[in-house]
């Protein structure tokens, strides 16, 4: 009996443990704000695993754990914090890009972007100048400005026009035969 109980307790503690993994990847992750003072984005991390282990007693805490107008404003009345506790997975910085490249198509070869592979394949953007970048290259808290501005693109494309750049010597273009097109092949 004795022994039965221990596996029950130990199924009940893991069953609680990744309900609260699933609830901090939630939580986790950099989000987008408005500042209250500046009125203009800024880049916020919560302090992810206070907040799971809060909403186990009734709604979530949230405490910022770094902002991207710190140390200077380190001090401020983190008035941000309503619009996280209002909608904590919105302003979130994945699921910005996720919304963004839902129903849209790689603005090179076409392909299709809604299903976004964020662990390995992550898409990317393009600037007017056919640059292509990663997301993680640019400060989170311009993010929604240059999403304004870029196209999306496929993992793949990203990868060819970066090689394309490093190695331009090593390129060689070739036009498409007349008649065809390139996304029929």
């Amino acid at each position: 009996m004795a022994v039965l109980t221990w596996i029950i307790g130990l199924g009940l503690a893991v069953v609680i443990g990744l309900l609260l993994l699933v609830r901090y990847r939630r939580l986790h992750g950099v989000r987008v704000i408005t500042c209250p003072e500046t009125e203009q984005p800024a880049a916020v991390w919560i302090r992810a695993w206070r907040a799971v282990i809060t909403s186990i007693f009734g709604r979530p805490d949230f405490r910022l754990q770094d902002c991207s107008r710190w140390p200077e404003r380190r001090d401020c009345g983190q008035a941000c914090l309503s619009q996280i506790a209002a909608a904590p997975e919105e302003c979130l910085i994945r699921t910005i890009l996720t919304r963004w490249y839902a129903g849209r198509r790689c603005a090179l070869c076409g392909k299709d972007l809604t299903e976004t592979d964020w662990l390995h394949h992550r898409p990317a953007a393009m600037t007017a100048e056919r640059v292509t970048f990663e997301w993680s290259e640019i400060a989170p808290e311009k993010i929604l400005q240059a999403l304004g501005s870029c196209f999306p693109v496929c993992w793949n494309c990203h990868i060819a026009e970066q090689f394309r750049r490093q190695f331009p010597d090593l390129i060689t273009d070739r036009p498409w035969p007349p008649g065809t097109s390139h996304r029929a092949m």
